[in-house]
């Protein structure tokens, strides 16, 4: 089994259903780390049980490469366990085997399977899956590292030039085996892209006006965290000469978002108390991703800032949506359980007009929930009328 350094926080959320029925369903952008993640979950395992039979499949392998369908699946993994009374199933990019469902759903019905998949689309917990195992299995998504993370994996010391560092080349795990420098870091970072790219949205979804699909992906990535609406962007490619309909670009854009290439967070009307069909924003799944294919530049700080922050919040496991009050807008809010944070992210606070836009925006909202401003100037954590204001390293590390 290769070395790897473990990701604690997912492992907590997987251990409650260890020895389950219930099937676990990893997902997340290609390369963030889900075939590791199952090493450590087999090294738990291992630890834990004083028997175990262990059947591991990985279709991005050539010598699974004869396991096609779910009648291959089910005969190799019931010669796999043989006698054994229980087993461990771990499957590795499991939508190229035509059918798994079917398959899945044999073995839990046996009761003697402990099963663990992997998937790089969204659409795995669609259609047939749905169908045949609904309720029978829980969901956990793998994000790229976080600031935290980037820090351990990669032995640095916390400080502004590692921040830096985690802001341009992002939190794909491989970077560990790379020095960190543009070339290096950039050339493994297209190969990346264009993985996902072909494979995971152009191949599976038949794409045939590629150059509009990678003219779509720079104009998300010139304008993170910019509201959009199917209407703006398709006007704006006609005035670069791009024609293209409302309706592809939604498609388009929906393909990305099941990659986990970017994300798409929908706008809520925090007085009327619903989710508004028009107008969202995007984020990458990875910001080094975003740099290999639109050059690194200081003048895009504010963006970063907010797809950090945005990150930061998925693996904390909030819902995340832009906050709407009448004609004021608020970055992000944040929901988990019985509690909700509302939280705006801007570069400085140093000038009075933004300042008085930033906490006014939500001073706006009588309610009493946190609300917190993120900026990259130095301070300790503050108060502001009950608003917390924290530097961005602070708020990603606590």
């Amino acid at each position: 089994m290769k070395p790897y350094i473990e990701r604690i926080g997912y492992l907590e959320q997987i251990k409650p259903f260890v020895q389950k029925t219930l099937i676990k369903v990893i997902v997340g952008q290609r390369r963030v780390g889900k075939s590791y993640f199952l090493f450590q979950i087999m090294d738990y395992i291992r630890k834990i049980a004083s028997s175990t039979c262990v059947v591991y499949i990985n279709k991005e392998d050539l010598n699974y490469n004869f396991i096609k369908d779910y009648n291959d699946l089910v005969q190799y993994a019931e010669e796999q366990k043989g006698n054994a009374s229980y087993a461990y199933l771990f499957i590795d990019e499991v939508q190229e085997i035509v059918a798994f469902e079917k398959a899945l759903r044999h073995f839990q019905t046996q009761d003697s399977w402990d099963i663990y998949i992997t998937g790089s689309n969204a659409d795995l917990l669609s259609g047939e899956l749905a169908t045949y195992l609904s309720g029978r299995y829980i969901e956990t998504e793998i994000y790229p590292l976080s600031y935290v993370e980037f820090i351990k994996f990669h032995n640095l010391i916390e400080s502004d030039t590692t921040f830096n560092k985690y802001l341009k080349y992002g939190g794909l795990p491989y970077l560990i085996n790379l020095k960190l420098e543009d070339n290096i870091v950039f050339d493994y970072l297209k190969n990346i892209y264009a993985a996902i790219l072909f494979k995971d949205v152009v191949a599976r979804y038949n794409i045939r006006n590629i150059s509009f699909l990678e003219q779509l992906i720079r104009y998300i990535a010139d304008n993170i965290g910019r509201v959009h609406s199917a209407k703006r962007i398709t006007d704006f490619l006609k005035s670069q000469q791009i024609r293209m309909n409302n309706n592809t670009v939604m498609d388009y854009l929906s393909y990305l978002t099941k990659a986990f290439f970017i994300f798409q967070v929908k706008r809520n009307d925090l007085k009327g108390k619903r989710i508004l069909e028009i107008g969202e924003k995007y984020y990458f799944g990875d910001m080094g991703i975003r740099h290999a294919l639109k050059r690194y530049s200081d003048n895009d700080i504010s963006q970063l800032l907010e797809n950090a922050v945005f990150l930061h919040l998925k693996t904390k496991l909030y819902q995340v949506h832009i906050g709407k009050w009448n004609d004021k807008e608020i970055d992000f809010v944040c929901s988990k359980a019985n509690e909700k944070i509302y939280i705006q992210v801007t570069l400085s606070l140093s000038d009075k007009k933004v300042r008085e836009r930033e906490y006014g925006n939500l001073l706006s909202i009588r309610d009493n929930h946190k609300k917190i401003v993120v900026t990259a100037d130095t301070y300790t954590t503050t108060q502001y009328e009950g608003i917390e204001t924290w530097n961005i390293r602070e708020f990603l590390i606590n």
